[in-house]
C-alpha cells in the first residue's frame, strides 16, 4: 500500500471499519489512535537532514522501499512519518508500505528470531536488496533491551521509549539511514 492507503488503514481502525481482529480490542485501538496523533506530531515537526535529503536527491538509479509496520506499533509512529518524508524529498524512490500481521515478507527481516517492526528495506531498481533497517534506533534499542531485561512494567517501558524518541527528535535514525546510503553510494560506484 501507498503511504495515502496507510493513512486510510488508520482511519478505518479508528472509525471501526476494519474486520482485522486484533483492531478490534480496545487497547489495541487506543495504541493506534495515541499513534497516529505522534505520527501526525511528526510531520509536521521533523526536521530532515540536509545532507540525508541531499543524497537521496542525488540518487542516480530508481530505488524501491518496502516498510514493514502496523499502527498500533509505538516505535513505527515515531519512525515511518521520517521515512516517508524521506521518501517524499525524491522522485527516485517509490514505496510499498506492508502490514506484519497481513501477508507481509517479514519472515526474511526477523530481528534476532522475532517479527520486530517496523523494519525498512531498500532495494535497487531490479529487487535486490541494498540494505535492510529496524525495529529501532541503536540507541533506543539498547535502551528497549536494557529496560525489558529489568523487568520494567511495559507502561513504564513505553514512556521511557516515548521520551528518547521526543529529545532524540528522529536525527538518530536519519543519521543510521545516512550511514547506510552513504556506504551503498560508495559501493556501488
Amino acid at each position: 500500500m501507498n503511504w495515502k492507503e496507510y493513512e486510510q488503514k488508520f482511519e478505518e481502525i479508528l472509525t471501526g471499519n476494519t474486520q482485522a481482529g486484533i483492531y478490534q480490542e480496545y487497547d489495541i485501538q487506543l495504541y493506534t489512535k495515541l499513534n497516529e496523533a505522534r505520527q501526525s506530531r511528526w510531520l509536521e515537526k521533523v526536521e530532515l537532514l540536509p545532507e540525508l535529503v541531499a543524497l537521496l536527491q542525488s540518487l542516480t538509479a530508481p530505488q524501491h522501499w518496502v516498510v514493514i509496520t502496523e499502527p498500533w506499533c509505538g516505535d513505527a509512529s515515531h519512525i515511518i512519518p521520517i521515512i516517508h518524508l524521506l521518501q517524499s524529498a525524491t522522485y527516485k524512490v517509490s514505496i510499498d508500505f506492508q502490514l506484519r500481521d497481513s501477508a507481509s515478507e517479514i519472515e526474511k527481516y526477523l530481528y534476532k528470531g522475532a517479527k520486530a517492526i517496523p523494519i525498512l528495506v531498500v532495494r535497487d531498481e531490479n529487487g535486490k536488496d541494498l540494505f535492510h533497517w529496524g525495529p529501532r534506533p541503536a540507541p533506543a534499542q539498547e535502551l528497549y533491551i536494557k529496560l525489558k531485561g529489568s523487568y520494567e512494567p511495559y507502561e513504564d517501558m513505553k514512556i521511557t521509549l516515548q521520551k528518547w524518541y521526543n529529545n532524540d527528535k528522529g536525527v538518530t535514525l536519519q543519521n543510521e539511514l545516512l550511514e547506510k546510503f552513504k556506504f551503498v553510494k560508495d559501493n556501488l560506484n
